[in-house]
């Protein structure tokens, strides 16, 4: 079977791809994507985003154990099913700074500069909230500010962020990032808008785009160094050809790209060997470069009930689920975040480094909690949570194979926090979160600051980092784009010495975007189809 563009991966970049491609009905287009459709009723309930980890449509992926986490192994989830991780995540939007993409320009990557890659976020947008030159109304992906359901503290916390120094900003997508505001979510009349949904659903009815889910794939084959094919599996035994006239393109996310790169003898010749792979092309930054966003909880009880851990119970008796189906009102129809702010540490005082992600749930402590489990959330009282995120990691981690085993999870090692500065922008951006908490606007709702138990040193901070930091699960640079001996791509996203071969998806990033990660992507894979047709 014989195809013009195979794709592998629908999860954001390749449900953008697999529409774009398919538009000129000449083009014949496969879409390959290792996990099921995205019939979990939970997926296109907003606020039962977190019942999704751990389950089916989650690969499940796990670090080795953190040095600098006492000894912690870090839970990566990545969906897996059509969407990717845009059928499973919180739906926040956010483009990031503009001078991440000024940086990649600046490193020689042609075209990427913020003015360069503005139409591209264009493209895909359809903004419910703001029509000026930083937004469209024309494209598939909603964008929108939650209009069914917000808590009161959503607003506070705005407030707080104000009085504690921070300019407004109702749009942090638009002319400045700093600031405080109401988050932007991908939800559609009180529905997930997930790529699958926007992008691929209304091209799947093209006759020339072909979607196979369950299908495993197992390398990429290369003749004389071009990408002809690609082979699947259901499982080792089970194997299945598809040629490709054109283009293989990867879309598999940070971790599933390298490695399927390095399954086809793409990578560091001497990792190849010690797995028994035979080298097709020697690139050395194949699964390097790996950089991540970390948060943690500074939270505290509220007053009333009027945030979402009472709602857990009620989920679970299905009342709030109820009001979902017959009237798409309610907490469901919402993301747990409410609220955002972008702000600098004096390690960066220039450039955008730390995020606050406001959610109006709490966890206690975080230390007997699984935050990938709402199960174990406290339900006894409300409460709210700045979740202090790392933007601008100086960490660098890797990827290798356990094996050449396509089905055995690959080795990740992530170093979180290896780099001090890191450690200190968590530790000072925390210390900011915690005056937050304490400032007259959050008066009225706050009954006692929980989390951590004890902020009264640097020392005690960060050891409650330690205990509870988890990623925002935003992995991104093992495919990196540049001209140096570490680029796997080049900036046409062209894997360097092989025709025939793109990856395009978040693992391109030289570095990561000041933000959460979804949008981006969306924009790589809108400006990824025009190179590949030739429109760019």
């Amino acid at each position: 079977m014989t195809y013009d563009y195979i794709i592998i991966g629908a999860g954001s970049a390749g449900c953008v791809l697999a529409n774009r491609l398919s538009e000129n009905s000449e083009n014949s287009v496969l879409l390959l994507e290792a996990g099921g459709r995205d019939w979990k009723p939970e997926i296109h309930i907003p606020g039962a985003y977190v019942k999704l980890h751990k389950t089916a449509v989650d690969w499940g992926y796990w670090s080795e154990p953190q040095e600098k986490l006492l000894g912690r192994k870090m839970y990566l989830p990545r969906g897996k099913t059509l969407g990717g991780s845009s059928s499973t995540n919180a739906m926040a939007y956010v483009r990031g700074n503009k001078e991440d993409y000024n940086d990649w320009a600046a490193e020689g990557n042609r075209g990427w500069s913020f003015d360069e890659v503005l139409p591209y976020f264009k493209k895909s947008e359809n903004n419910e909230d703001f029509n000026d030159k930083y937004h469209s109304q024309s494209g598939e992906l909603n964008v929108a500010f939650a209009k069914k359901f917000k808590t009161p503290f959503a607003n506070a916390f705005i407030d707080a962020c104000v009085e504690k120094g921070f300019d407004r900003n109702p749009d942090y997508n638009g002319v400045q990032q700093k600031g405080a505001g109401l988050f932007q979510f991908n939800i559609k009349n009180g529905s997930r808008n997930s790529a699958a949904i926007a992008f691929l659903r209304p091209a799947m009815k093209r006759k020339n785009l072909k979607v196979i889910t369950h299908a495993f794939t197992k390398r990429v084959i290369v003749k004389n160094d071009k990408a002809i094919g690609v082979e699947v599996g259901k499982s080792p035994r089970h194997s299945t050809i598809f040629k490709a006239n054109k283009e293989v393109i990867l879309s598999a996310g940070s971790f599933g790209s390298p490695q399927i790169l390095m399954l086809s003898g793409i990578g560091d010749k001497e990792e190849l060997s010690q797995n028994g792979i035979k080298c097709v092309k020697d690139l050395r930054g194949v699964g390097k470069n790996l950089q991540d966003h970390l948060f943690y909880n500074i939270s505290a009880l509220s007053k009333q009930k009027e945030g979402q851990n009472h709602h857990i119970p009620l989920m679970n008796q299905g009342i709030d689920l109820m009001k979902w189906l017959f009237t798409k009102n309610g907490v469901l129809t919402a993301s747990p975040l409410e609220s955002v702010a972008f702000g600098s540490t004096s390690a960066s005082p220039e450039r955008v480094d730390f995020q606050f992600h406001f959610t109006a749930f709490h966890v206690g402590t975080g230390y007997d909690v699984d935050f990938y489990d709402v199960n174990t959330f406290p339900t006894k009282e409300d409460g709210f949570t700045i979740l202090s995120t790392l933007l601008k990691p100086q960490s660098r981690g890797y990827l290798k194979l356990k094996s050449k085993n396509p089905f055995e999870h690959p080795t990740i090692q992530p170093n979180f926090l290896e780099s001090e500065a890191d450690k200190k922008v968590l530790i000072e951006s925390g210390k900011l979160a915690i005056e937050v908490l304490k400032a007259t606007a959050f008066d009225n709702y706050r009954k006692e600051i929980i989390a951590p138990p004890d902020y009264g040193s640097d020392e005690s901070i960060f050891n409650h980092i330690q205990k509870v930091v988890e990623t925002v699960y935003h992995p991104v640079g093992t495919c990196k784009m540049g001209n140096d001996e570490m680029a796997v791509v080049d900036d046409s996203l062209r894997v360097k010495g092989i025709e025939g071969l793109r990856v395009i998806d978040a693992s391109i990033m030289p570095t990561i975007t000041s933000g959460n990660t979804n949008a981006p992507v969306n924009m790589i894979a809108e400006k990824g189809a025009d190179l590949i047709l030739g429109k760019n």
